[in-house]
């Protein structure tokens, strides 16, 4: 039996300092390779010769967030990338030339978010964008050249939450949302106006969707759940109306499509249940698909291909390992391994990701995920010698989802002792509209019952220690962390909050105006914050309105900048601990948004939660040290309540 106090800590800048290369992918002419990789701490985009990735130089000069997105254009001389000011999400468009190495501001506007609409290998000069410069809640198209910056209008927005374009830069649908919080799309007429073309239930608008357009643009690919549980991907020829269904999954929704970069034929479909399982539609990468299965282990991604198809970027995900990248020669069916993300991860004693199908009170399979700590399975069952400490990570969303694979938060957890849950909760996406519609007007509710009763699997599975249970998650998970702390104020030893909305009320009266066209969506889901009945309801189901009953230790961290969870939200429920004289830990990043994009805000924050989870469950920690450096931390309340904050803030 191995010693878990002898298994040395991993290095918080090791799990959660930049990548060393990230987002990798080949220019569509397959000459050159780009990639995110850090220039003085700060990720941008490097560009270097296809076959030889060790000649790339960085070809962007962000010197403060660093760069999250980039793509390519056709030219395969200009890179793409998005920005924006901490963390307000008013992301402006750059283009780079890489013959001259000059950088344009392809969106000079104050204010205003530029999205990525459409770039297409039939205008290589130029891209379609959607902005809301005309009115902040509507987002319109734009022809951009990518050279020059002069933008035209394609599509004036009256009132849609979005368009789906084709590779001719034709606006072919609209989308928007029906007060019953159901979808309709309508596809455009010769004349300019629209007519319907298909109303989406209620039910189904969160797993039906269009994926885009053949090369003729008579037939649209979509994910579609009506007259069924999960979204299969299927085929409408726009002429007869024939849909023709090409892949279906009875206990997962489509998660990934492989379309053909020219010919835009789906060739597979991929459907994430516990792990990724992908079908082959198309027998001409067949034998690709075969091949790329013998040359590494994990999970296999496609994640760039040339306009030529010769070469591809292929991917390989691991629970307990880093993302190996290769550069593949479709020719002849060979793979030059290229690098990882992170090499420092090599050798290190990381932990395995177990999945694991919970069942609700309520009789809801809930796919979860589990980590324990390296040495505390002495006989390799998949359980604990003995029961420990805990922590309950709770995904954002709530309509997103927990995946298999390499994830930080679960080894840096797992790594100081603590086994570490991930529960796929009833709202969360991937496993059909039953579990989806599940959660209408279960925010605090039944949502919370789910994680209560994973929790309490873990208990009888002889997994966590009852009386150190942790919760802990951002966005939504932050939400989920406050109704933990308020509603179950018993249940967890603690909590860690990050940018959580703590009353319902206000968040959604303070939502980005962009997110207006979807208003009705959030009221049909949520509660309607528009009537007194659903201010009523929504005020029951926030945290702010019983703050009174926490009992145990909170850490709460946010950003001042943050769009769609104001900072109010954790200001309010703050206040109302401070004058209940109820012990908290308020961290605050006036660079920061919805989440922290910058790395050392990312090792200051988690140096905090490290001490305060130490602090409150008994896990090994290794000391704040110099991770507060270069960070804009400030921690208005509290900080004495963590043993090395006072300190690190002194010296920092």
């Amino acid at each position: 039996m191995i010693d878990r106090n002898t298994i040395p800590l991993i290095p918080r800048q090791v799990l959660f300092g930049n990548p060393d290369k990230a987002s990798v992918q080949l220019s569509p002419d397959g000459t050159k390779i780009g990639y995110l990789a850090p220039v003085g701490g700060v990720l941008n985009v490097w560009v270097g010769p296809a076959n030889h990735p060790a000649a790339a130089r960085p070809v962007t000069r962000d010197t403060d967030r660093g760069i999250r997105f980039y793509d390519w254009t056709y030219t395969s001389n200009h890179i793409l990338f998005i920005q924006d000011k901490g963390g307000d999400e008013n992301w402006r468009l750059y283009s780079v030339d890489l013959e001259t190495g000059e950088t344009k501001d392809l969106t000079p506007l104050e204010g205003v978010q530029a999205r990525f609409q459409e770039i297409s290998p039939q205008f290589p000069a130029e891209i379609l964008v959607a902005l809301n410069d005309r009115d902040p809640r509507l987002h319109d198209l734009y022809r951009i050249n990518i050279a020059t910056g002069e933008r035209r209008l394609v599509q004036k927005n009256e009132g849609f939450a979005g368009f789906v374009t084709d590779r001719d830069y034709r606006v072919r649908l609209a989308l928007r949302v029906l007060p019953d919080g159901g979808s309709e799309m309508l596809r455009a007429t010769e004349h300019g106006g629209w007519t319907s073309f298909a109303r989406i239930p209620t039910e189904d608008t969160l797993t039906t969707s269009p994926v885009g357009f053949d090369t003729a643009g008579t037939i649209l690919y979509m994910i579609d759940s009506r007259n069924r549980n999960t979204g299969a991907l299927m085929a409408l020829d726009l002429d007869t109306g024939k849909q023709t269904l090409l892949a279906e999954d009875p206990r997962a929704d489509v998660s990934d499509v492989v379309i053909h970069p020219t010919e835009k034929r789906v060739q597979a479909a991929a459907f994430t249940y516990e792990r990724k399982v992908w079908q082959i539609l198309d027998q001409s990468i067949a034998g690709d698909w075969a091949a790329l299965r013998t040359i590494a282990t994990g999970d296999v991604e496609v994640v760039s291909r040339t306009l030529d198809d010769r070469y591809w970027i292929v991917a390989y995900i691991m629970d307990d390992g880093p993302v190996r990248y290769y550069r593949y020669d479709r020719a002849g069916q060979k793979a030059q391994f290229l690098f990882t993300n992170r090499e420092q991860l090599e050798g290190l004693p990381l932990a395995k990701m177990h999945p694991i199908v919970i069942t609700s009170r309520d009789g809801l399979n809930l796919v979860s995920y589990y980590t324990l700590p390296p040495g505390s399975d002495s006989d390799g069952n998949a359980r604990p010698d003995e029961p420990l400490p805990t922590v309950l990570v709770v995904h954002g969303g709530p309509w997103a989802r927990d995946t298999w694979g390499y994830n930080p938060w679960h080894q840096w957890l797992a790594n100081r002792g603590y086994a570490v849950l991930s529960v796929n909760f009833r709202g969360s996406t991937g496993f059909g509209k039953a579990l989806i519609n599940a959660s209408t007007s279960e925010w605090g509710a039944k949502m919370h019952d789910d994680l209560i009763d994973a929790v309490h699997w873990a208990i009888q599975q002889g997994i966590a220690n009852p009386q150190r249970v942790a919760i802990m998650g951002g966005s939504y998970g932050g939400y989920a962390t406050l109704v933990g702390m308020t509603f179950t104020p018993e249940m967890f030893a603690c909590g860690i909050d990050i940018v959580g909305p703590s009353n319902l009320v206000t968040l959604l009266e303070s939502i980005p105006p962009y997110w207006q066209p979807q208003v009705d969506l959030w009221a049909t889901r949520v509660g309607d914050h528009r009537t007194e009945e659903g201010r009523a309801f929504l005020t029951k189901r926030s945290p702010f309105t019983c703050a009174h009953r926490i009992q145990r230790p909170l850490l709460i961290g946010h950003g001042a900048n943050d769009p769609r969870v104001k900072q109010t939200e954790s200001d309010q429920i703050v206040q109302v601990m401070q004058e209940k004289e109820i012990p908290v830990t308020y961290v605050l990043y006036p660079d920061e948004g919805h989440g922290f994009a910058r790395p050392e805000n990312r090792l200051s924050f988690n140096a905090v939660a490290e001490a305060f989870l130490s602090k409150c469950l008994g896990g090994r920690c290794e000391p704040i040290g110099d991770d507060f450096t270069g960070a804009s931390i400030t921690v208005p309340v509290g900080a004495d309540q963590v043993r090395g904050v006072p300190e690190a803030l002194s010296t920092k």
